[in-house]
């Protein structure tokens, strides 16, 4: 489907046509929880972060102002609802009192391991979330999302350059990480 055709589906929905809004919802709903989950790194956080934004979708649709594309509008709802959950993440952890139990629920909710390399999987999701979340972000936009520079402009509000430079260094710590393993 094309931009244009996600334009017709947001007037058909705002225009009363639920089942254009359940095209959409099918269109992109495995894009954002893959995007939430490698931003999250768990499943529960990604799905939730999934529902909601989901339900922001519906519920802001007429907000929609056709300036970009429907995807990046929903990428850029997506990274939000992403950051506010790490943000929120941290705060649990800052006000814990017992931080390595936090951690266990956390990782003990995670079930969904299931991946045919798990130990580079891991790997990598542990490197990932070293990461400055901006670093992090842009590197899940560009690495796993296949998006160009621009598409990442577009739904971060950062120049290109500052992301190059952001995915730059977050490969280089990837990979001066994973070479220590």
């Amino acid at each position: 489907m094309t931009e244009d055709s996600d334009f017709i589906l947001v007037k058909k929905f705002l225009t009363g046509d639920e089942k254009a809004f359940n095209i959409i919802v099918h269109k992109y709903q495995k894009k954002i929880y893959w995007h939430a989950r490698r931003m999250l790194g768990n499943h529960m956080d990604a799905d939730e972060v999934t529902q909601d934004v989901l339900i922001v979708i519906y519920k802001r649709l007429n907000t929609f102002k056709f300036n970009s594309s429907l995807f990046t509008w929903i990428f850029r709802i997506t990274s939000t609802r992403c950051l506010n959950a790490i943000k929120k993440r941290n705060l649990k952890r800052i006000f814990s009192l017992d931080n390595e139990s936090h951690k266990n629920i956390r990782d003990s909710c995670d079930i969904v391991k299931s991946i045919e390399d798990k130990e580079k999987l891991d790997l990598l999701s542990l490197q990932l979330d070293k990461l400055p979340v901006k670093q992090r972000e842009v590197f899940i936009l560009r690495r796993f999302d296949e998006l160009s520079y621009d598409e990442i402009s577009k739904i971060t509000g950062k120049t290109i350059g500052a992301l190059k430079a952001n995915y730059h260094l977050a490969l280089k710590k990837i990979l001066t990480n994973y070479n220590e393993k």
